[in-house]
């Protein structure tokens, strides 16, 4: 029998990033095509009506064209098994991207050859660099007008603070893309268009020395970049990769598919496999260790017929059987694994066994919590999976009185999975909580949601808060009696103090002495 190590050694498990509109989502599909996972690949719906993306299921999600929750892909590539956690691409729903790189070993950036570096590109970057996930970059759409790479690499240096380190080089201008050189092997891959790129994309492969490419826009010039970066030493180096110091970078265009093969051997080759992950006490649980794994999303009437709640389970030691009973940590409780699954869009297929690097979806884990801890003897937790800041607040109530109790059921259930932050006043409970959020759509998933999932018709209306901190019990009775400040509870317990400007904290601060208000960092609990 495979030891957990070993099948460890032959897994990889990814996530890939984007700011909206990069090409994540066609990054995603051609991966599953080159992978054998779909046999040809349509076009990524788009508002207008096309088919949606294979890893997309929720309804919103096919009426918008858009990522909101996040889903485990897992398909076979060179003899490897590949967990590509897809992730949401929205520019207002981010915080479940947060969450899925904790379960992740690696990631891919995708950037839009015409853009660079976009707003929630650097935020993904900068949670990716606080939790030590070493990052690839793949340059998208090459085959339209954008700008050159040499601009683009210095763009990812200067704001990234990170190295960039080119492993294949495109042929031809932005928009008039021929093929790439991969620098590793010396070869010119030259690429000819399939139909939509439903197919993967045939190739010539050619050493660079001796090629004539002087029927080839572009050739000369590629060879003089390939000069410079021979020459500034500009090579891929494994050891700076994985430790967030420098990143791989690759070209192509994911709609045509150049290029995509070269980034999935990439993602064989020099993506790190799963490794021993410390627990709370940042003590490395060995992989041949007893099945342990944490979840990282929960997500509830994926399947609208039964009701049911799905967590996600990162496994990360042991082998996983369907059926075995587990501990859930922070009850001490078995847990049964009779229903375990593996999610593929809308569909669903059982699991017998896991091993590390691999994603389980326990089915009516009515229990288990994002950053719950799952274990067989020996016990171990592993460190919580943090809410992150908020940045935008919204008041909810119900506007049917007598559909309360499915009003205050369904937030409970969307707090949990943690779809928005629910605050909520002691003195008040559920009647008007405070909604916070990282971007505006989550309060449109949450409405959504309470209204065709609980049947909770609700209103939404501004809060007049902009920024919130930290506190304890022994300031909040001072902060209340202060005018445009309140002081609301978090599930976890948390105290948070919400003012209705940046400048008026600085000002309460300033006159209060004594008040602990402190700022609530994205990646601490």
């Amino acid at each position: 029998m495979t030891s957990p190590s070993e099948a460890a050694a032959s897994r990889r498990t990814f996530a890939i990033i984007s700011h909206p509109d990069a090409g994540k989502t066609t990054l995603t599909e051609k991966f599953l095509l080159y992978g054998g996972a779909i046999s040809e690949a349509g076009a990524v719906k788009t508002r207008q009506g096309r088919r949606s993306a294979t890893s997309d299921w929720m309804e919103m999600e096919q009426k918008r064209g858009i990522s909101i929750t996040s889903t485990a892909l897992q398909f076979r590539y060179r003899d490897r098994v590949l967990n590509l956690l897809d992730t949401p691409g929205h520019r207002d729903f981010s915080e479940d991207t947060y969450r899925v790189l904790a379960a992740t070993d690696a990631a891919i950036m995708v950037l839009d050859a015409a853009k660079g570096i976009e707003p929630q590109t650097l935020k993904l970057f900068e949670v990716c660099r606080q939790r030590e996930v070493p990052l690839l970059t793949f340059i998208n759409k090459w085959d339209r007008p954008g700008r050159g790479p040499l601009e683009l690499l210095d763009e990812i240096e200067e704001q990234l603070s990170i190295r960039p380190t080119p492993v294949t080089w495109p042929v031809g201008i932005p928009g008039d893309f021929h093929g790439v050189v991969d620098r590793r092997t010396g070869h010119f891959v030259k690429f000819d268009r399939t139909d939509r790129g439903s197919r993967a994309a045939p190739e010539e492969i050619h050493p660079v020395a001796g090629f004539d490419g002087s029927d080839l826009s572009g050739w000369s010039e590629a060879l003089d970049e390939l000069e410079l970066l021979d020459a500034i030493g500009a090579d891929l180096d494994a050891k700076s990769f994985l430790a967030g110091e420098s990143s791989p970078v690759f070209f192509g265009s994911a709609l045509t598919n150049f290029g995509v093969r070269l980034l999935l051997d990439a993602v064989v080759d020099v993506a790190p496999a799963p490794a021993p992950r410390p627990d709370v006490d940042d003590r490395p649980r060995a992989l041949d260790a007893p099945f342990s794994g944490f979840a990282f999303k929960v997500q509830a009437n994926m399947e609208k017929a039964h009701r049911d709640r799905v967590a996600f389970v990162r496994v990360c030691s042991g082998r996983f059987e369907r059926g075995m009973s587990v501990v859930h940590e922070p009850t001490g409780r078995p847990f049964s694994t009779k229903y375990a699954h593996t999610v593929f869009g809308s569909d669903r297929s059982t699991v017998e066994e896991a091993y590390p690097g691999d994603v389980v979806g326990l089915v009516n884990a009515g229990d288990v919590r994002v950053g719950d801890t799952l274990y067989v003897d020996p016990p171990v937790r592993f460190p919580p999976i943090p809410a992150f800041a908020p940045e935008m607040f919204r008041r909810i109530r119900t506007t049917d009185t007598g559909r309360f109790k499915q009003f205050r059921r369904g937030l409970e259930q969307l707090d949990q999975e943690g779809v928005i932050q629910v605050l909520r006043d002691d003195d008040v409970g559920d009647v008007e909580p405070v909604l916070a959020a990282v971007g505006a759509l989550q309060f449109e998933v949450a409405t959504h949601r309470l209204e065709n999932e609980f049947g909770a018709p609700v209103e939404l209306r501004a809060a007049p808060f902009n920024v919130a901190r930290r506190t304890d019990e022994e300031s909040m009775a001072e902060l209340r009696r202060l005018p445009g400040v309140e002081v609301l509870r978090r599930r976890d317990g948390t105290l948070l103090a919400l003012f209705e400007s940046e400048f008026y904290l600085q000002r309460i601060e300033a006159e209060k002495e004594g008040l602990t208000l402190l700022p609530i960092l994205e990646g601490q609990p």
